[in-house]
C-alpha cells in the first residue's frame, strides 16, 4: 500500500458548502443522519478550494444562547467558520499527516481535517480519531516486525556468543592437549626404558631360581650344577643390578614428575571449567588466575614470562567459569600482542569495597582509534580467520553482569594494561544474570 492510498482510506466524501450559506442551514445539515458521524462541515469556494471549517461546537455555542437562532441564524456561515482549518494533502504519507495534524491540533478536539489534492482542491474530510487509529495500527504492525527482529537478533547474538565460546574452547583444548603431550611423551619413553632395563633382571631371577632348585635337589649332579652356576653368573653379568640403581631411581623420579604435571593440568582444567561447582560461589580470584594461567601456558610460554604479584584477597561471590573465561582471553591476547619475547605482569589487590586485578603486557600497544573500539562486538585487529572480535565484548558483558568494571589503557610501543574491578558484596545484577544463565 502506498502512502497516498493509506491516507486516502481515511477520506470521507462530505460535500463542501458555499460561504454564503446561512448559519441556520449549516446547523440543519449537521443534524441530518449523513452528517451525524462528523464533528464539522467544510466551506469551499466556487472553484472547490477550502475556505474554512464549521464545527458542531461552534454552532452549539450559538444556538444554546437565548434567541441564538433568531439573532444569528440568517448570518452567513463565513462569520463562524474557522478560516485556518487543519488541511492535509492526499500525497502526504500517513506518518507525515499525523505529525502535521498533531503539531497543530488543539484540545479538546472539536474539528476534523480537510483533505486536498495536489492542486489544493477540496476532496473530503478526515477524522482525527480515524487517523490516530490508523497510526496505532501502523505502529502495532511495525512493533510486531521489530519484536520479530529483536528475537532474531537475540538468537543470532546467542549463536555468536556460543560460537566464540566454542572457539575459545577449541583453543583451550588444543593448548591443554599440547601441554599433556610433553609429559606423556617422556613418561611413555621412561616406561619403555624401564621395560628394557628390567628384562635382564627377569632373566637373572629365572637363572637364580634354577640354581636354587638344583642346590635343593639331591639328584642334581655336578654337570647340572656347573651349568646352573654358569647360567646364573652370565645373567648376573648381563643384568649388572648394581649399575641399574641410579638409572632406575632417575627414571622413576622423571616418571613421577611427568605424572604430577599431567595431574596439575587435569586439576587446572577442572578448576578452570568449574564443572563440579555451583554457578555462583565464594571464590579467591587468585585461584582463578592460577588455573587460567595453567590452561593458557601453551599460548604464553614461547611469548612471555608470566610475573605474578598476587596480594591477599577476600573471597568474593562470582561465577568462576565465566571469570576464568575473561582471564584466559586477557592472557592469550596479551601473549599475541608481544613481538619476540616479553613479559605479562598479573597483579591483584583489594580494598574495603572491591577486589582488583590488572593484566599488563610489554607488547605493541594500541593507537587511540583502536583503543576506542576495543570492546565493540566484531571489532578485531587480527587477520581474517584468527579472531571473531567477540572475546573482549563478551568479557566486558561478563564483568558488567558481575556488577564490576573493566578498563584498558594502552600506548603504542609501551604495551597494554587491563584493569578489572569486582565488588566484594554480591550485587543484585549478578543474581539476576546467574538466574538467566542457569
Amino acid at each position: 500500500m502506498t502512502t497516498a492510498s493509506a491516507l486516502a482510506r481515511l477520506l470521507k466524501p462530505v460535500a463542501g458548502l458555499p460561504p454564503a450559506i446561512s448559519i441556520a442551514d449549516v446547523a440543519d445539515r449537521l443534524l441530518t443522519p449523513e452528517h451525524k458521524a462528523f464533528l464539522s462541515l467544510p466551506i469551499v469556494d466556487a472553484a472547490g478550494r477550502p475556505l474554512g471549517l464549521v464545527s458542531r461546537t461552534t454552532l452549539q455555542d450559538i444556538f444554546m444562547q437565548r434567541f441564538g437562532r433568531d439573532l444569528r441564524g440568517r448570518h452567513p456561515v463565513s462569520e463562524v467558520m474557522n478560516p485556518a482549518p487543519l488541511t492535509v494533502s492526499l500525497d502526504t504519507s500517513l506518518e507525515e499527516a499525523a505529525k502535521q495534524i498533531t503539531g497543530q491540533l488543539q484540545y479538546p478536539i472539536t474539528e476534523d481535517f480537510i483533505l486536498v489534492d495536489g492542486e489544493g482542491l477540496y476532496r473530503g474530510l478526515g477524522t482525527v480519531l480515524d487517523l490516530l487509529k490508523a497510526m496505532e495500527a501502523r505502529i502495532a504492525q511495525r512493533n510486531q516486525v521489530l519484536r520479530k527482529a529483536l528475537v532474531d537478533l537475540k538468537e543470532s547474538q546467542t549463536q555468536l556468543v556460543q560460537s566464540e565460546k566454542m572457539a575459545s574452547l577449541g583453543q583451550m583444548v588444543a593448548g591443554v592437549a599440547h601441554e599433556l603431550n610433553t609429559p606423556l611423551g617422556y613418561v611413555k619413553n621412561n616406561v619403555q626404558l624401564l621395560r628394557e632395563l628390567s628384562a635382564p633382571l627377569f632373566v637373572l631371577a629365572e637363572a637364580q631360581a634354577a640354581l636354587a632348585d638344583c642346590l635343593s635337589d639331591p639328584a642334581c649332579d655336578e654337570a647340572r650344577l656347573a651349568l646352573a652356576l654358569d647360567t646364573a653368573a652370565s645373567a648376573r653379568d648381563n643384568a649388572a643390578p648394581e649399575l641399574l640403581v641410579e638409572d632406575l631411581t632417575q627414571l622413576f623420579s622423571d616418571t613421577l614428575y611427568g605424572l604430577e604435571q599431567i595431574g596439575e593440568l587435569v586439576v587446572g582444567l577442572k578448576d578452570f571449567a568449574r564443572l563440579d561447582r555451583a554457578m555462583s560461589e565464594e571464590v579467591d580470584l587468585n585461584e582463578c588466575v592460577r588455573s587460567a594461567l595453567v590452561i593458557a601456558r601453551n599460548s604464553i610460554k614461547d611469548k612471555a614470562e608470566a610475573v605474578l604479584q598476587l596480594g591477599e584477597l577476600p573471597r568474593i561471590p562470582c561465577a568462576p567459569s565465566q571469570i576464568n573465561q575473561v582471564l584466559l582471553n586477557l592472557f592469550t591476547n596479551a601473549a599475541q600482542a608481544i613481538d619476540g619475547f616479553g613479559q605479562i605482569v598479573v597483579k591483584t589487590w583489594a580494598d574495603e569495597a572491591a577486589v582488583f586485578l590488572s593484566v599488563q603486557d610489554s607488547g605493541r600497544g594500541m593507537p587511540p582509534p583502536v583503543l576506542a573500539r576495543i570492546f565493540d562486538p566484531f571489532f578485531t585487529t587480527k587477520p581474517v580467520g584468527q579472531g571473531t572480535g567477540l572475546g573482549l565484548s563478551i568479557s566486558f558483558k561478563i564483568i558488567q553482569d558481575h556488577g564490576g568494571l573493566i578498563r584498558v589503557a594502552s600506548e603504542p610501543g609501551r604495551g597494554t594494561r587491563f584493569l578489572i574491578r569486582l565488588p566484594r558484596p554480591q550485587p543484585a545484577a549478578l543474581a539476576t544474570a546467574l538466574q538467566r544463565s542457569a
